[in-house]
């Protein structure tokens, strides 16, 4: 079977290496996700073990199309009713590149339509449309000049990991985080992290799963186990060895803080919520102020840039700050800030020794590693009086 994997912009390439470590076949990466091959064990395991994807959609039909008419024909045929029941409620998404349709709301209009006409022919009666929670999504997406349809599997999308209790203003999505981790090259259990302006705790909690071996999807359901075709034979086992793979809490080498206190409770009772209590270590305290928790390790960080700051001369003021803070207490650490901000390096006054575009949802974004080496490799510059007696 056919499948697609969305996940946020610029972490593709890190999807494909996942999703291939899980068993699938044949993942090609195009923008903005990643298709692959599979069966239902390999679909029910991706859901519960992708750190990065944002869905699991099985593809259901694609066709030609050259009018919203042709787009209803396409979305009558595929027999719904082997896959759900009337009694489910359903809601349409659609998204188009390059479609020559003007309307995307009569579109998805049209195909609600005709997945309802479907169900009043086979089982005299239609489902229900639910925008809020709807138990069966169906995804569209239309090219120039095809049409392609999915059953959505996940459910919720995959980054709500089902435990998360307290949020902040501009919350970073669990697996844009975990992503994030990943490229910084993080050794989990050989190297200390530290998240030193943490909010709700998103980069601590991601990092404390992967270093517990603990599967993101373990705190949740899915769509998946709604459908008619649902194998529970298939489910139990796999979610049962994740279950078993999952090592015990314990204190691990990974560190968080917050200049305020409500980000450094929210924090708390994230980390709670997720059986995470104890792992890490939260303080509150200011960037500019922090010591290095270990001699060397990995900093993380999503400091303000406009959607949560904006205030442009205060950011102005800040990102010299850092850059001397750096340089001050983080000697031997790779420090990586990840900001939408394209003052950010400069306002820093430190050589990024690596820039990565990723997007946080709409937003383009950067993450720029820093190389804090340790000691100067410049000399000292020489005082008034020993350049005199040179």
């Amino acid at each position: 079977m056919n499948f697609f994997s969305p996940c946020p912009r610029g972490l593709e390439p890190l999807l494909a290496e996942e999703l291939k470590a899980l068993g699938a076949a044949d993942p090609k990466v195009v923008p903005g996700g990643v298709h692959f091959v599979g069966e239902w064990p390999l679909c029910y395991r991706v859901n519960l073990e992708s750190r990065i994807a944002t869905r699991v959609l099985w593809q259901i039909t694609m066709g030609r199309y050259r009018s919203e008419e042709d787009i209803y024909r396409i979305a009558y045929a595929p027999t719904w009713a082997r896959w759900f029941t009337p009694d489910q409620t359903i809601r349409v998404f659609v998204v188009a590149h390059k479609s020559p349709l003007r309307s995307l709301e009569f579109a998805t209009l049209r195909i609600k339509d005709a997945v309802c006409d479907h169900f009043r022919t086979v089982a005299g009666r239609r489902p229900d449309v639910d925008t809020q929670s709807p138990d069966m999504r169906i995804h569209a997406f239309l090219s120039a000049d095809t049409v392609t349809l999915y059953l959505d599997t996940s459910g919720d999308a995959l980054y709500k990991r089902g435990f998360k209790q307290a949020a902040v203003e501009a919350p970073l999505k669990e697996n844009l985080a975990a992503g994030i981790l990943r490229l910084t090259g993080w050794k989990p259990g050989e190297e200390a992290l530290c998240d030193p302006m943490c909010g709700s705790g998103t980069f601590l909690i991601e990092a404390a799963q992967m270093a517990l071996d603990v599967a993101p999807g373990l705190g949740r359901h899915f769509a998946f186990e709604r459908f008619k075709t649902y194998e529970r034979d298939l489910w139990l086992p796999i979610r049962q060895a994740a279950e078993a793979r999952r090592k015990a809490p314990r204190k691990l080498a990974i560190y968080g803080s917050d200049i305020l206190e409500a980000q450094q409770r929210k924090t708390i009772v994230n980390l709670r919520s997720a059986g995470l209590e104890g792992c890490v270590e939260v303080g509150r305290g200011d960037l500019l102020d922090l010591q290095a928790p270990a001699a060397s390790g990995v900093l993380i960080a999503n400091p303000p840039y406009g959607v949560r700051l904006s205030d442009t001369a205060e950011l102005e003021a800040f990102y010299p700050k850092l850059g001397d803070a750096l340089k001050a207490h983080w000697a031997g650490w790779r420090c990586y800030f990840f900001s939408g901000d394209p003052a950010l390096p400069k306002g820093v006054r430190l050589k990024a020794s690596k820039r990565t575009p990723l997007f946080n949802g709409a937003i383009e974004c950067r993450l720029f590693e820093y190389q804090m080496v340790a000691g100067s490799a410049r000399k000292p510059k020489p005082s008034d009086n020993e350049a005199l007696n040179d």
